[in-house]
């Protein structure tokens, strides 16, 4: 047992946060041996108090707080985006208009912005129906409309397992994305035909209503035709394939490979494969994180997502994504120089991939980054 996986285990026992480890549930420590009367107070004191200093060291040179983490970010919402959406739900339509407009033929950024404004109209669409009724046609307010439907069939269904998930989530489900399709459909229609966001926004409605293979792929051939790097199209659909949704493990992890290796350095696509590979970790229970992501294929596949990384635009916020992952990845193979620039770069907000895939988020963020930030010396 490594003195790294030591930590880890001393961690959790002190925090309780045995899924940070793996990221899975219902897996559970063993119960602890009795100790002596009026040992566990004094030991469980003194090893919060040791826990305490040690975050208050990494604090001190800049680090975030536990309690000042955000879980729901993967980083700083830009003001933009913040003003439109705050905008939008005071019931400023033009607003909403404005902002996606603005965003031009960036196709990634408008994708964002559209997901920015459905969001919002998921939980109250008042502003949206008075932008269809004052525009009938407007490509735009379809697009929001298409992508609302389908935030509010996953809001449905929830986030559950299937197994942990009732018939009639299910039935709302089906029900819902069936509705979203037509919206989406609606959207292609009316939209200019080099954006591929209405097709986009159509890749998770064919996950969730399980589109045969041939269908998906025509369907994918719409994205690739108008944006054949469009990155967060390609990590949607990696979920299609993917063991857990419509496909397997191998089918993912072959989508993951293709799209990597054709996308040129800064186009940051090495981003697909090590997404296979934490998802790979978190559902094999036969793979243990300090071995698995320190195969040959995981490193070469980390050393190239930092060569990918480094000739990305230092602007391009896609870039945190790839980061986040980074830094787990590089914290399990020994990496923990390179972990901590990358924890440096992301820290403060959480609200990505892997730290999403644990049942304590803070916990596996903290530990990893703790860790890396103690094993380089404390330096600054």
């Amino acid at each position: 047992m490594t003195d790294k996986l030591i930590f880890v285990l001393v961690a959790l026992i002190v925090g309780g946060a045995y899924q940070y480890f793996t990221g899975r549930t219902g897996r559970k420590k063993a119960p602890a041996a009795p100790a002596p009367a009026g040992a566990p107070d004094r030991e469980e004191a003194a090893k919060a108090e040791k826990k305490a200093r040690e975050a208050a060291a990494v604090v001190a040179l800049g680090f975030v707080a536990e309690e000042d983490l955000d879980t729901e970010n993967a980083q700083p919402v830009p003001a933009g985006r913040t003003a439109a959406t705050a905008a939008v739900a005071a019931g400023d339509w033009e607003a909403g208009a404005a902002y996606v407009a603005e965003a031009g033929s960036d196709w990634e950024e408008r994708w964002q912005r559209v997901r920015a404004l459905s969001e919002v109209a998921a939980q109250d669409d008042a502003w949206l129906l008075a932008w269809q009724a004052a525009r009938p046609a407007d490509p735009t307010a379809a697009l929001v409309e298409a992508d609302t439907a389908v935030q509010v069939a996953w809001n449905v269904r929830g986030s559950q397992a299937g197994s942990r998930t009732t018939q009639e989530q299910f039935r709302l489900f089906h029900e819902l994305l069936l509705k979203a399709r037509t919206a989406a459909q609606e959207a292609q229609r009316l939209a200019d035909p080099a954006d591929p966001v209405p097709y986009v926004v159509e890749l998770p409605i064919g996950c969730g209503l399980g589109y045969p293979h041939e269908q998906y792929e025509k369907l994918w051939s719409e994205v690739v035709a108008r944006d054949p790097k469009h990155l967060s199209a390609h990590t949607s659909a990696q979920q299609y394939w993917s063991a857990k949704w419509r496909g397997s493990h191998e089918l993912a992890m072959d989508f993951a490979r293709r799209a990597a290796a054709g996308g040129a350095p800064g186009e940051l696509l090495s981003l697909l494969p090590l997404i296979a590979f934490v998802e790979q970790e978190s559902w094999d229970e036969d793979l243990r994180p300090e071995t698995f992501f320190r195969e040959p294929e995981v490193v070469a596949a980390v050393d190239a997502a930092l060569a990918d990384l480094a000739a990305a635009d230092p602007a391009d916020r896609r870039a945190v994504r790839l980061r986040h992952i980074l830094a787990w990845l590089l914290f399990w193979q020994d990496r923990d120089a390179e972990a901590v620039e990358q924890f440096r770069l992301i820290d403060g907000h959480i609200g990505a991939l892997p730290w999403t895939y644990a049942g304590s988020p803070r916990g596996r963020y903290l530990h990893a980054r703790n860790w890396a930030v103690r094993v380089t010396g404390l330096e600054s």
